[in-house]
């Protein structure tokens, strides 16, 4: 009897137990779905806020906005050159003058990244061996650019930049990812 009572309240815990994680789960992505909602709300309310500055939105230097952007994000003086500039997927690689790092900066996040590395079905595929966002080891620090953290603007600058640095033209690039790895 005492067994049967020791597993009755075994199988409950257990029991419990599974319910209370699957909840904590369904929570989580909740929050998460909650949380880029809100980061896509307050994006679109600096957009309409932003509306008149729009009109007269030009970049003289790209390299230079791009070096701004570089060492705000870093916390120190950085002086980039471009070195390499991918297609598809779009690639803007970077190094710093004395060589000692690399910074890829990229419209493509890293969870579509990993997408592209996991399906081997993937046109982009083809392309992995050439381009380095795809054989970017796991250390790599990753930082995101949009118009919250880098100004009400910077989606306007963004794409002129692009193309002032690639030569590619695109239609509307709201965010930008840059990659750092050491030399």
């Amino acid at each position: 009897m005492e067994i049967i009572l020791a597993i009755v309240v075994a199988s409950a815990v257990i029991f419990f137990g599974a319910l209370i994680s699957m909840g904590n789960e369904r929570q989580r992505r909740a929050i998460d779905g909650l949380r880029e909602q809100i980061v896509l709300w307050a994006m679109q309310d600096l957009r309409i806020k932003r509306e008149s500055l729009a009109r007269d939105v030009h970049v003289d230097d790209p390299l230079g906005w791009l070096n701004r952007l570089t060492t705000k994000l870093l916390g120190r003086n950085v002086d980039l050159q471009v070195t390499e500039v991918f297609e598809r997927p779009q690639v803007l690689i970077c190094t710093t003058r004395d060589g000692s790092e690399k910074i890829i900066f990229t419209p493509i996040s890293p969870r579509e990244i990993r997408a592209m590395k996991q399906s081997k079905n993937s046109p982009l595929s083809q392309y992995a061996n050439q381009n380095p966002l795809l054989s970017l080891p796991k250390d790599v620090t990753v930082l995101e650019c949009s118009i919250l953290n880098h100004g009400m603007l910077f989606d306007l600058e963004l794409p002129l930049v692009w193309k002032g640095l690639t030569g590619q033209v695109v239609e509307q690039m709201d965010r930008i990812w840059v990659y750092i790895s050491a030399g």
